[in-house]
C-alpha cells in the first residue's frame, strides 16, 4: 500500500465526516422551520434522524474503505501513516475535533480488534480549535450604554429572522428590560465594555427556541438566555430571562433532550457556553449540542486522565441491584458505568438487543429531566 493509498483512506474518512456534518447542519436548521410551523412531530423525527445519522455515515465510510482499500483492515502498520495524512487535512478545518472522533469510529471498525492500538486513533487531540473562526462571527454584540437597553433587546429579538409574530412584543421587551435591571443587583454599575453578546443561531428544543448569550461588564460574564415559547394561536412569547448559572445549567442538563442548533464551528459555541457555565462538563455541553459521539471521546480522555491521577478502585454502585445491568462506579469520578448482564434473572425476559433498544429509546425522546443520557 503506497502513499497514494494512505492519502486515499484519509480522504475517504474526511469525506465521510464532511458528509455527516453537512447532514447534521441540515437537520439542525430544520429546527427553525419546525418551530415556525409548529410541526412538533417533524421536530421529533429530525432529532431522531440526526442522532442516527452518525452511525449511518460511519458504516458507509467503513464499507467504502474495505472495498477500495482492503489491506487497511489487516495491515496495522498503515494506520499511523494514515493518521498523519489525516492530521494534515484538518488544518483550518472548522470541525477538526469532531472529525478526529469520526476517524476513531471508522478506524476501530475497519481494523480487527487483534490489530487495534490507541496509537492508531486520536486518543488525544492533534489539532487545536482555540480561536477558530467561521465564515461569519459566531456571536453578535449589542451596546446598551450607547444604543439603549430597549433598542438592543428589540434588535436581538429581530435578528434571527423568525417568521412567527410576537403576541405582544412591546410588553415582552418591557418585561425583559425590567428583568435585566433586576438581575444586576444593588451596587451594579455599567463599565465601558458593557455589552450583550448573543450566539448567531437560536437553540431549538421541543416547543421553544432559546436566545443564548451573555452579559459582559468589566471582567464579569453572566448568562443571558431568553426562551421563546410558541403559542397555540400562531404567535410566540418571551417566557423569561435566565441570568443565573444554576438555572442555565439545568437547561443544559444531560437529563434533557439535545438542542437543534446550526453551528459552523462547534468548538466556538462550546467555548462561549463554557464562559457562562464554567462548572459544566465539556462532555455534557457537547452532548447537549447533539455531538454525543464527540462527548464520548471527551469522556474517554477525562477517564484516562483521572485514572492516572487517582488511587481508588471501581466499586459496585450503591442502591438496588439491577436485574438487567451491572452498575459500577469510581467514587472519585462523577459517572456510573453500566454493562448488560449475560443472563437476566426472572421475571425479566429480554435479549441484549432489546436492552440496547430501550436505552436508544431514551436517547431519541425528550427526557424532561427525569432520565439521564448515556454514552454508548
Amino acid at each position: 500500500m503506497n502513499m497514494d493509498a494512505w492519502a486515499g483512506v484519509a480522504q475517504t474518512i474526511l469525506e465521510g465526516f464532511d458528509r455527516h456534518y453537512t447532514f447534521f447542519r441540515q437537520y439542525s436548521r430544520e429546527g427553525k422551520e419546525c418551530f415556525e410551523h409548529a410541526d412538533w412531530g417533524r421536530a421529533a423525527r429530525v432529532s431522531r434522524e440526526r442522532i442516527q445519522g452518525y452511525e449511518i455515515r460511519v458504516r458507509e465510510t467503513v464499507e467504502t474503505i474495505k472495498t477500495r482499500y482492503p489491506e487497511a483492515a489487516t495491515n496495522n502498520e498503515l494506520w499511523p501513516r494514515i493518521k498523519i495524512v489525516f492530521i494534515g487535512k484538518l488544518i483550518d478545518h472548522r470541525q477538526a475535533e469532531c472529525a478526529e472522533t469520526f476517524y476513531n469510529s471508522v478506524a476501530c471498525r475497519v481494523l480487527h480488534r487483534d490489530y487495534y492500538q490507541s496509537d492508531y486513533i486520536f486518543w488525544r487531540p492533534a489539532i487545536s480549535t482555540e480561536h477558530l473562526e467561521g465564515t461569519r462571527p459566531i456571536y453578535r454584540s449589542y451596546y446598551p450604554r450607547s444604543d439603549g437597553t430597549r433598542r438592543c433587546l428589540l434588535q436581538i429579538l429581530a435578528s434571527y429572522g423568525v417568521t412567527v409574530p410576537f403576541e405582544n412584543l412591546r410588553r415582552d421587551v418591557r418585561y425583559l428590560e425590567r428583568a435585566l435591571q433586576e438581575g444586576h443587583g444593588s451596587g451594579w454599575k455599567a463599565q465601558p465594555n458593557y455589552q450583550l453578546q448573543v450566539l448567531d443561531s437560536l437553540f431549538y428544543r421541543n416547543k421553544a427556541a432559546y436566545v443564548v448569550g451573555r452579559i459582559v461588564n468589566g471582567d464579569m460574564r453572566q448568562p443571558f438566555i431568553i426562551p421563546l415559547l410558541r403559542n397555540d394561536d400562531g404567535t410566540m412569547t418571551v417566557d423569561c430571562l435566565l441570568q443565573r448559572q444554576k438555572d442555565v445549567a439545568v437547561l443544559f442538563s444531560f437529563s434533557r433532550a439535545y438542542f437543534l442548533v446550526d453551528m459552523e464551528v462547534p468548538s466556538a459555541y462550546v467555548s462561549f457556553l463554557t464562559s457562562i457555565m464554567p462548572r459544566k462538563s465539556l462532555v455534557d455541553l457537547h452532548a447537549m449540542l447533539g455531538l454525543q459521539k464527540h462527548a464520548k471521546t471527551l469522556f474517554y480522555r477525562e477517564l484516562h486522565h483521572h485514572l492516572a491521577h487517582s488511587r481508588d478502585n471501581f466499586v459496585i454502585a450503591p442502591g438496588i441491584k439491577g436485574t438487567v445491568m451491572l452498575v459500577f462506579t469510581l467514587p472519585s469520578f462523577p459517572f456510573v458505568f453500566k454493562i448488560i448482564r449475560d443472563r437476566f434473572d426472572p421475571p425479566k425476559k429480554m435479549t441484549r438487543g432489546q436492552v440496547r433498544e430501550k436505552y436508544l429509546l431514551v436517547k431519541f425522546h425528550d427526557r424532561v429531566g427525569r432520565m439521564a443520557d448515556t454514552l454508548e
